[in-house]
């Protein structure tokens, strides 16, 4: 009987046990030194941010209260609300020129809003991405229901701030046009046949009621707050407060809608 060799098994080399391993093609470079992490500015930080959005929220507050006060004027006719708003373009003459603190007035009321945005949606952000799993069973409807509300709340809020000064303070799409007075504009521009305006103008509204309560509750909770006793009586102030304020601005559109005011 004949023995059959395998060639290609019979000529491979063996290697040596004994012989040194060969060095790999790839040679791995040793990781960079790293230096100090640099830690994140005022701004750049979670706090900084909640710190901003607290102080712009401050602001704008402080000009809702104030704006619906002095709309509520015009309830003591078309006299007190003119002289109103003429107190608003000439007050701190002679001291300064005319309508100098209006526009830094302004100016200030732009830059919290802007900021005010800008810190809301940084903070989201950040949000998101320290919870990049969506678990949606487990997600409450609550919160589903606050997050959608302050998304598309915003967008149109920052719609109806634009309609807003538009009718009203440039007269641009006001039927009286910006010759006229501002009682006059705000009488033609909720007239009833222009009824669209005002549900846009309550729908606005009501979204500024919503974010102004979910506002004053997570302030009320950033600042441990909201915890034992107070944080029922707390609930309800944000809710009080926020409709309240919603009411007040709400009555001058509709007063003039159904002919109290004309």
């Amino acid at each position: 009987m004949t023995s059959t060799i395998d060639r290609g098994l019979a000529t491979t080399p063996v290697p040596r046990r004994d012989a040194p391993p060969k060095p790999s093609a790839r040679r791995t470079k040793p990781p960079a030194p790293r230096g100090p992490a640099r830690r994140p500015g005022l701004f750049g930080s979670t706090n900084g941010k909640k710190a901003v959005m607290a102080v712009t929220g401050a602001v704008l507050v402080a000009f809702l209260i104030g704006h619906m006060l002095g709309n509520l004027k015009i309830f003591l006719g078309a006299a007190s609300f003119n002289s109103y708003a003429e107190w608003l373009r000439t007050v701190g003459e002679p001291a300064v020129p005319a309508r100098s603190l209006l526009t830094v007035a302004e100016i200030v009321l732009t830059a919290a809003v802007v900021l005010h945005m800008w810190s809301a949606v940084s903070l989201a952000r950040r949000a998101s991405k320290a919870r990049p799993v969506k678990y949606a069973k487990r997600r409450s409807q609550a919160g589903g229901y606050v997050v959608r509300t302050m998304r598309y709340g915003g967008v149109i809020i920052l719609l109806f701030v634009i309609w807003h000064l538009l009718d009203l303070t440039f007269g641009a799409v006001n039927p009286k046009g910006f010759d006229a007075t501002p009682y006059d504009r705000v009488v033609a521009g909720f007239a009833p046949a222009r009824w669209w305006v005002t549900a846009f103008y309550v729908v606005a509204l009501a979204m500024v009621g919503l974010h102004l309560r979910h506002g004053l509750w997570s302030a009320f909770q950033t600042l441990g707050l909201a915890a034992g006793r107070r944080r029922r009586f707390l609930d309800v102030f944000a809710a009080v407060f926020s409709a309240a304020l919603v009411l007040g601005f709400v009555a001058v559109p509709v007063a003039v809608m159904i002919g109290v005011v004309k």
